[in-house]
């Protein structure tokens, strides 16, 4: 117990120390970073508090401590974000507080017993990273995919408002690509400056429409304490389906994901994640906070815009702290005037992030499975190489095409696994053939 407990606190005081260098050293890239993921937290912030399916100063107060609580205690860009199967349930059906709540603390209660048995380990050393690498190429095309559809929905060239239209997501877009050249231009901290830039839009287009700024409000927590109509709705219509995406892409595609991007830094074990998955959704959930995850597309997110450590997502901790506790529900307003057009273009960098992981899967040197199992050798057979490709393919084309991580999860699985069978019983037919020609050479 004493060693666990010495190893616990040295690891804190080494996540510390490269968290306060991270941020000394780069300051406004830990903070566009720690803004990266704005793209896909706001959307379904703002539709789920307008809905009154949550709180939204408790939402920001909640999710802001487990930010810095995430920071400290893992060290790298976790990102803390809605959980989407249950949010997109939610704003389709209209489901109250208490079956929002309910579902957030029934797929947190799985997914802690799932941790503290290890089961999540053993699902873990199941998974072929190719299936791994398809729920994550096929969440980064879902961002994509979504974000362009509600853009192209709900924005036309030059409306509904000066400051939200198709345009402006031409010229963040081309200001996106102008950063990405690299050089001096790679040090831009894009993230910030497309999150002011919104926010001063929103401003201006709040006033121009005669509605409220935020105002000083007064937190005032109170419990959310779903009703049995509530347990059964909640947990059957939301929390079953997030129960494989929360598995597989905010434990398992997470941890592969952190392994890729940040080598140099010691990656969560599954357990660890599953286990600040449970707490955030047993402890906020009962209080009207909306359920979360650490999903990979966060990650990815974050990432992109220029996050290395926890630093980054303190800091975000911090601030939403600030503005749960000072403005409250009053920003609901604010946050709702946001362009579109700002977010899109940020969901669609975080996506294509998230799709660049499975160039490194016949990667000797950055594929986990074959860095631990090719000993000496520099590369896999031609063969073997597109194996793993269809595998990945198939995943995430499947997660695609029936907007489900369970069913890209099952389709990968069983190519994974045909390939398995096809090479036995083709090494049996070799094995009947030798045997049946050495009596003959006798």
């Amino acid at each position: 117990m004493i060693p666990m407990i010495l190893s616990s606190v040295s690891r804190l005081r080494h996540h510390s120390a490269r968290n306060f260098s991270t941020f000394r050293r780069q300051p406004f890239s830990e903070v566009s970073g720690a803004l990266g993921d704005l793209g896909t937290f706001l959307p379904l912030l703002i539709a789920l508090a307008t809905s009154h399916a949550i709180s939204l100063s408790t939402t920001l107060i909640l999710t802001g401590f487990f930010n810095i609580a995430t920071g400290v205690f893992f060290g790298i860009p976790l990102p803390v974000q809605p959980m989407k199967a249950i949010a997109a349930v939610a704003i389709l059906k209209g489901m109250s507080a208490g079956e929002v709540a309910a579902a957030g603390i029934f797929v947190g209660g799985v997914i802690g017993i799932l941790s503290i048995t290890r089961l999540l380990e053993f699902v873990t050393r199941w998974v072929p990273v190719p299936v791994v690498k398809g729920i994550q190429v096929g969440a980064g095309l879902s961002l994509v995919l979504a974000s362009g559809t509600k853009s192209v929905s709900e924005l036309g060239w030059i409306g509904p408002s000066w400051g939200d239209n198709r345009l402006w997501i031409v010229v963040t877009f081309l200001a996106l690509l102008t950063v990405n050249l690299g050089g001096r231009l790679s040090r831009v901290p894009f993230a910030l400056i497309v999150t002011i830039t919104g926010i001063i839009f929103g401003i201006i287009l709040t006033v121009q429409s005669g509605d409220r700024l935020p105002a000083f409000r007064v937190w005032k927590p109170h419990s959310s304490i779903p009703d049995r109509t509530e347990w059964r709705t909640g947990i059957i219509d939301a929390g079953l389906g997030q129960l494989p995406l929360t598995t597989l892409n905010s434990i398992i595609a997470v941890t592969h994901l952190a392994a890729d991007l940040l080598p140099e830094v010691e990656t969560p074990t599954v357990t660890a994640i599953g286990l600040s998955v449970a707490a955030m959704n047993l402890i906020g959930c009962w209080f009207g906070g909306m359920p979360v995850c650490h999903g990979s597309g966060g990650l990815a997110a974050q990432y992109k815009f220029g996050a290395r450590s926890g630093a980054s997502i303190i800091f975000l901790g911090v601030l939403k702290l600030l503005l749960g506790l000072v403005f409250g529900n009053s920003l609901t307003g604010l946050l709702n005037r946001f362009p579109t057009a700002l977010l899109t273009v940020m969901v669609i960098a975080a996506g294509l992030e998230l799709v660049s992981v499975g160039e490194s899967l016949n990667s000797t040197t950055r594929a986990r499975d074959l860095k631990e199992s090719m000993g000496r050798m520099t590369c896999i057979s031609e063969e073997e190489s597109k194996e793993r490709w269809s595998v990945m393919i198939v995943t995430a084309g499947l997660l695609l095409a029936f907007k489900n991580d369970a069913v890209g999860f099952l389709a990968g699985m069983c190519c994974h696994y045909s390939y398995i069978l096809a090479h036995q019983l083709n090494n049996r037919s070799s094995t009947s053939s030798i045997q049946e020609q050495q009596p003959l050479l006798s």
